[in-house]
């Protein structure tokens, strides 16, 4: 385990410590001990952080691609160098098993990669004239100063997914992170920092969400949003942005469903999903939760999910033989238990877990309820925890109705060896990503984004840089 740093505002290239500022505790959830406490912003310090960004903004813009992939190339480059630095930070402030915190790092950095290369090839077009002596183009130029808010539960991909995508496109950012993880946020910004960045084209702000928010989408220097959280903040936020016209991008909740068809075989479905599904403890915005499973294979299934989650060793995620580490807070738990609560009013049974674990710290048992209805709790909120729910279906027109039947779609996973289940089920699912026989929703280069309630927009892939970029159309008569 290592030292937690002291932790400060980013603002204009230089750190703002807590002297003469508010602050707010930062815990250790696998002891539920504070660690640090973290500055917050106050009013002064965000219009001198927009200040700041507008100048850095029109020193950025004007730099050329290649220059600002090179930037972003050497970020990647100390992040992928201080790898062990960020995944313990993100072990400490998230309780994520160490092995999984550096995986994320190393996605942390190909993000920076792929975006610094992607940055130059902001292609425009050239457009057939109508008149010989008139030159028509269309130019993809930077958008503008963006605000990203980035949620806890993907400490360094989600903030350096955000940073990376709007610095290539040519946009100076500033962020508010999480006040549960502040300092691998930080440390992401930090090797931007030491690549090379000028200063004011990244800022880092913490503090009362309702101010930060109102103060940066209310001022005229920001010209887009981007926003990973709630589907309720999600409309808040937007609702602001809305007023300004400003452009936003939405990665809002889901609720993701998993069909299993009987061509399956129910055990190797099980194991395969048992990670997926456990995966830094289920928080993860596209973790399958509402497993579907044929009726002639469901009870198995259901039992061997529920033994392989019986078997998951839980612990502080530092410890090499941990699988799971807990809930980011105590809020995390006493959600997880009005779920299983509200299934044991039902009848439902509760396979595997529902209970607490541990003598300190936030830590829950991964939990399996088999045969849920569709009225629970549990089949129509996200859990966003160690939380499955397996319930059989008969055909499949009754497996894509209940894919459906809420309103997110931001992931949605398909087992299936018959080609007609699996293109039917592409088709008909309503989610901006439907994944079939594996379970990676989200890749630098794929566009991440949700239907309905599930988002607006478009991160990762060119689709990602151009939620940054604005068009420009060109007509030049021949003097």
């Amino acid at each position: 385990m290592i030292d937690y740093p002291a932790l400060a505002l980013f603002i204009d290239g230089q750190g703002r410590d807590a002297a003469g500022r508010a602050t707010v505790p930062v815990r250790n959830p696998a002891t539920g001990q504070v660690i640090g406490q973290l500055p917050c912003a106050g009013a002064e310090d965000l219009e001198e952080a927009l200040a700041s960004l507008a100048r850095g903004h029109e020193q950025w813009r004007r730099m050329s691609p290649g220059d600002r992939g090179g930037i972003l190339q050497r970020a990647a480059a100390l992040i992928t160098e201080r790898r062990e630095q960020i995944a313990s930070l993100i072990t400490l402030e998230l309780g994520k098993p160490i092995a999984e915190a550096r995986t994320e790092v190393e996605t942390a950095a190909a993000l920076f990669v792929w975006n610094g290369e992607e940055g130059r090839r902001a292609y425009g077009r050239v457009i057939p004239s109508r008149h010989r002596a008139i030159q028509q183009v269309a130019i993809r130029e930077p958008l503008g100063p963006i605000a990203a808010f980035s949620p806890w539960n993907a400490p360094a991909i989600t903030p350096a997914r955000k940073i990376s995508s709007a610095l290539a496109a040519g946009c100076a950012v500033v962020i508010k992170p999480a006040e549960e993880t502040p300092a691998t946020a930080l440390a992401i910004a930090a090797a931007v920092n030491d690549a090379g960045l000028p200063a004011g084209v990244l800022n880092v702000v913490f503090g009362d969400p309702a101010l930060i928010s109102q103060t940066l989408l209310r001022s005229p220097v920001i010209r887009g949003l981007t926003f990973t959280g709630s589907t309720e903040i999600g409309r808040q936020l937007g609702a602001l942005a809305v007023q300004g016209l400003k452009r936003m991008t939405l990665e809002l909740g889901g609720h993701a469903p998993v069909l299993i068809f009987d061509d399956v075989d129910p055990e190797a479905a099980a194991l395969s999903a048992v990670t997926a599904k456990f995966r830094n403890a289920g928080q993860v915005c596209t973790s399958p939760t509402r497993f579907f499973v044929h009726e002639s294979i469901h009870d198995r299934f259901a039992a061997r999910l529920a033994e392989l989650a019986e078997a998951i060793v839980v612990g502080d995620g530092f410890d090499a033989s941990t699988q799971m580490g807990p809930l980011a807070h105590a809020r995390r738990v006493e959600s997880m238990e009005r779920f299983v609560d509200d299934a044991r009013a039902r009848q439902i049974r509760v396979a595997a877990g529902g209970r607490r674990c541990g003598e300190t710290g936030y830590f829950y048992r991964p939990t399996v309820l088999s045969h849920v209805d569709q009225e629970c709790l549990a089949s129509n909120v996200e859990p966003f925890g160690p939380l499955a729910a397996t319930a059989p279906f008969r055909t499949v027109d009754e497996a894509l109705q209940l894919a459906n039947r809420l309103p997110f779609g931001l992931a949605a996973y398909v087992m299936t060896h018959d080609m007609r289940n699996a293109s039917a089920a592409s088709e008909a699912i309503q989610s901006g990503n439907v994944i079939v026989n594996h379970w990676q929703a989200s890749l630098p280069e794929t566009p991440f984004g949700g239907y309905k309630d599930s988002g607006i927009g478009s991160e990762g892939g060119i689709e990602g840089l151009q939620e940054f970029q604005t068009l420009k159309y060109v007509s030049q008569l021949a003097a």
